[in-house]
């Protein structure tokens, strides 16, 4: 099982509209989460951790903030040529279109699914915060002679609108695919849930090569809404269900098969809350399959004074005498003296001044808020300088300074 041999392209092109500003000048899968990571590293991760390790990233929109994490980052060995984290943008082919679609982007590149010459092909997105062992969905695939494999994710009946909908008979043959159904069908298991499409796909790869040749020549761009309802008919489809994925060393407090489209500020949002406290629906805390990125040479984080409760306080970071409660503070932050955040997310190379209150704000980075600032306590006021979403939570869009908080903060304590 572990020879059969798998190519991996992720989808890392999203634009991310919805996660605006935070998204104003990178692109989705770019986008800091947590204490040290991007959201791609979270895909990347479990690639790697599979041992699938030839893997394209397919970019698109302000791509460039992706190319230098993953140009820093992941640098697998040069030695072995089926070892690669490699980014590729459009290649505009035959004209001067971008990707179309997900279908378009990997039949764009059809020349490095042909130079690898793969048994597999798996076509993965890159905007979710999840730990998946692939090779198990990879196992599904090949006892079930299966064409092409979905991951798939059971929701309540209540939350499938949301989501692209998969009909299955028993034994997880897809029979239908349903977009947003205002009715969706429910799993064959269990009348109360459905089977949510995860946008995570496993192709056999003569299929796919055919299959994206059939769906240029009638146009067709998309996996989810033209390529694989045309062939359920015709080819052995199947939904793998991701809650029987086990991936070692998670903990009986966490949230079993975690999952989270950070589509939305309150999904991202809500997703790091997630991963506070003592037991954290998901723990980002796994030596047996660790989530992956830059490694960062700077010092670790300096508490001179203050009230830390519930928090990440990541490398760099100076707390001089702030009070800081269920919040994520990123690298080389400072926090002078009475600064109080509640419930907020501190992207890398902040500096908060003296005397500021802050609650259910999300800070990107390069930014300074001036001593005595109030940010989340006034919605309207927020809202003139501020992005603010229908529940509340403040952004502040990235700043325009380069200036990493400990060089300015070393004559200041």
């Amino acid at each position: 099982m572990r020879k059969t041999k798998i190519l991996a392209f992720v989808m890392a092109g999203g634009e991310g509209s919805r996660l605006h500003p935070l998204t104003a000048l990178r692109s989705k899968p770019s986008v800091p989460f947590g204490g040290r990571y991007r959201i791609v590293d979270f895909v990347l991760s479990n690639l790697i951790n599979s041992r699938i390790n030839s893997v394209y990233l397919l970019v698109q929109y302000k791509s460039q903030s992706l190319i230098d994490h993953i140009r820093r980052a992941w640098v697998l060995s040069p030695i072995l040529p089926d070892q690669f984290v490699t980014v590729v943008p459009p290649q505009m082919r035959e004209g001067p279109e971008w990707f179309q679609g997900t279908a378009d982007a990997v039949c764009q590149n059809l020349n490095l699914i042909r130079q690898h010459n793969p048994e597999l092909v798996a076509v993965f997105g890159a905007d979710h915060i999840y730990r998946m062992d692939v090779w198990q969905m990879a196992r599904f695939h090949l006892e079930r002679e299966a064409d092409i494999t979905v991951a798939a994710l059971p929701v309540p009946l209540s939350e499938a609108p949301a989501f692209g909908v998969i009909a299955t008979e028993a034994d997880g043959r897809v029979r239908a695919f349903q977009e947003k159904p205002p009715q969706p069908a429910p799993m064959p298991s269990d009348p109360t849930r459905a089977y949510a499409s995860m946008g995570n796909y496993l192709f056999d790869a003569k299929v796919l090569v055919w299959a994206l040749q059939e769906a240029h020549r009638r146009g067709e761009h998309d996996f989810g809404r033209h390529v694989l309802p045309r062939l359920m008919d015709s080819h052995r489809l199947f939904a793998y269900d991701f809650t029987t994925n086990l991936v070692p060393g998670i903990k009986p407090y966490e949230e079993p098969a975690y999952w989270r489209d950070l589509g939305t500020i309150e999904a991202y949002f809500a997703a790091h809350q997630d991963v506070l406290g003592l037991s954290p629906r998901f723990n980002a805390f796994n030596p047996e399959w660790p989530i992956y990125s830059s490694n960062y040479q700077g010092p670790v984080a300096r508490i001179i004074g203050g009230s830390i409760e519930n928090s990440i306080l990541a490398a760099g970071t100076l707390i001089n005498g702030a009070s800081v409660r269920n919040s994520v503070i990123r690298r080389e932050v400072v926090l002078e003296p009475d600064v109080e955040l509640e419930d907020c997310i501190i992207m890398d190379y902040v500096v908060i001044k003296r005397g500021s209150r802050l609650r259910r704000v999300i800070v990107d980075r390069y930014n300074t808020i001036e001593a005595g600032s109030r940010i989340g306590y006034d919605p309207e006021a927020d809202r003139r300088r501020h992005h603010v979403t229908p529940s509340g939570i403040t952004v502040v869009a990235a700043g325009t300074s380069g200036m990493a908080g400990l060089s300015y903060v070393e004559g200041h304590i």
